[in-house]
């Protein structure tokens, strides 16, 4: 096709209309306008921190170990929690139960006493799940879950023999440890019985029963000791539970069960109701919280002693910056209805698919391998600064407390789906629109000062180093350091602040927390 050649002038005309169409094409999206107001002197509501007092983590006896210790007590720091829950306090690799040639069981408490008494000189007590089942104890030695450790899942083959282990168990605590300090800790009967954690059939009446022996036993040593239950996957089975501890007349002092972002409302609420990652777990908190008030026993304290927004390996969910505001909307739509959570978990040294092979795999942890922080571990970090007096305000992307003290502290946030949701990691950046935040505090002191942490794509966030280094599956010692470096919770940052008012921006994904003092 013969071209026709263009006058200068109008190739120039051409030439700059192109221009201006390519900038409104690439040109950022406008900010969306979110508009606060909060009142620096109302009334406010209790507003304990929930989300910070507990964290699960790997099987027990990996608590023995130097970098678990390390993760610890940087988390600790962090939160101030108190309590750490695992699995495999009764399995094989701890040693407590042993049946000798003549047949009779004898028990070792040497690793039991390693693993509590680390966790109490490290300044958190243990929320014991009773659990696995000790293969001299297993009615069936060949069932296993599938876990890399594979624990036993199976009921005990002798009740008598559970109920004297249950026994020995808590007497050896009691005695090395005292019942005040036994008192307070948590006694939880096995981990998500309604799925292939447990191998009993039909496997509601089969843990039951396992619930009725061990709760007895625990209690037949000092009536103190705190125990709950059904601690089971997807918000399962608590008004059959309560229905039946009423029955059996057995003691029940908390509820605990489970819940993950990407569970289905099938499995949760047995409808196709649409619910997102973002609102599953608070959803699944407030179905059991009304459960529990509807049930002869409305005072029972709740506990959800495992959540995350995936209970897969998603690289683009918990090792992303996405966990900032998921986790601070979490803590707005679930506040006042739940008396403790525990983050699974708070570090990835952890094992439940094999030995960790690359330091960002999508595990569950706020702590990478090689003691790595994620940006999971800052968005702990920064809301912890949150105040234990939650005051009145209607939004969907901000919390706004004050601390005894009288300062004042908001979190702001701007949530969006995470970028990949498989196994494989998907760069990219979030899709959305910066917010741009205008807060009006009223009655706040004309001398106030505004100080605020970011956490984003590119404050906090190891990842995004981690990917110009081509995501090494070992890195060198030298790269170790420098991620290290990068996942640091970037300094704070004044903030100009007149008559009460403020304005800042926060981009996708993105989650601020600002100090009014």
């Amino acid at each position: 096709m013969k071209i026709r050649k263009l006058s200068s002038g109008f190739a120039l005309l051409l030439s700059l209309a192109m221009v201006v169409v390519a900038g409104v094409a690439t040109a950022a999206p406008p900010a969306q306008t979110v508009r606060l107001r909060v009142d620096a002197a109302a009334q406010g509501t209790p507003f304990p921190h929930f989300w910070e007092q507990m964290f699960g983590s790997g099987r027990a006896v990996l608590s023995l170990r130097d970098d678990y210790r390390k993760d610890l007590d940087t988390v600790q720091a962090a939160t101030g929690f108190e309590y750490v829950r695992f699995h495999g306090i009764f399995d094989d690799d701890v040693g407590l139960v042993n049946r000798g040639k003549d047949g009779k069981i004898s028990y070792n408490f040497s690793y039991v006493d390693q693993i509590y008494d680390g966790l109490l000189a490290h300044g958190v007590k243990p929320f014991v799940e009773l659990g696995f089942m000790p293969e001299a104890l297993s009615s069936d030695t060949s069932k296993h879950h599938t876990f890399w450790y594979k624990p036993n899942v199976m009921p005990p083959k002798s009740y008598a023999e559970w109920d004297a282990m249950i026994e020995a168990f808590a007497r050896h605590l009691v005695e090395r440890y005292g019942i005040d300090e036994v008192a307070s800790w948590y006694f939880e009967v096995w981990n998500e019985p309604n799925i292939d954690f447990w191998g009993g059939e039909p496997k509601q009446s089969t843990y039951f029963e396992l619930y009725d022996h061990t709760v007895r036993a625990l209690k037949s040593v000092n009536p103190r000791i705190r125990v709950g239950g059904p601690a089971t996957a997807q918000a399962a089975w608590v008004p059959a539970f309560l229905d039946h501890v009423h029955k059996a007349n057995v003691p029940v002092d908390f509820v605990s069960s489970h819940v993950y972002g990407d569970d289905t409302s099938q499995n949760v609420f047995h409808d196709a109701r649409p619910v997102s990652r973002a609102d599953m777990v608070c959803k699944a908190v407030d179905k059991v919280h009304k459960e529990i008030l509807a049930s002869r026993y409305p005072k029972l304290p709740l506990v959800f002693s495992e959540y995350n927004a995936s209970y897969a390996n998603l690289p683009n969910v918990t090792d992303s910056v996405f966990m900032g505001p998921w986790m601070a909307n979490t803590i707005r739509e679930c506040a006042g209805k739940i008396a403790m959570m525990s983050y699974w978990t708070f570090s990835d040294v952890f094992e439940e698919q094999g030995v960790v092979r690359t330091p960002f795999y999508g595990g569950f942890g706020l702590i990478a391998e090689d003691r790595i922080d994620k940006p999971a571990f800052n968005a702990f970090a920064m809301l912890h600064k949150l105040g234990d007096v939650r005051l009145p305000l209607k939004s969907d992307s901000a919390l706004a407390t004050k601390r005894a003290d009288g300062t004042l502290v908001l979190a702001l946030w701007n949530y969006a789906p995470p970028v990949g949701d498989t196994a494989s990691y998907t760069p990219g950046a979030p899709k959305g629109d910066v917010k741009h935040f205008e807060v009006n505090v009223s009655r706040l002191a004309k001398d106030a000062r505004a100080t605020l942490w970011r956490l984003d794509a590119q404050h906090g966030n190891a990842v995004a180093l981690f990917d110009q280094m081509g995501r090494p599956p070992f890195p060198s010692r030298e790269q170790i350091e420098q991620l290290r470096a990068a996942g640091k919770m970037a300094p704070p940052q004044p903030l100009e602040i007149r008559d009460g008012r403020l304005q800042l921006d926060v981009p996708p994904q993105g989650l601020v927390v600002v100090e009014l003092h």
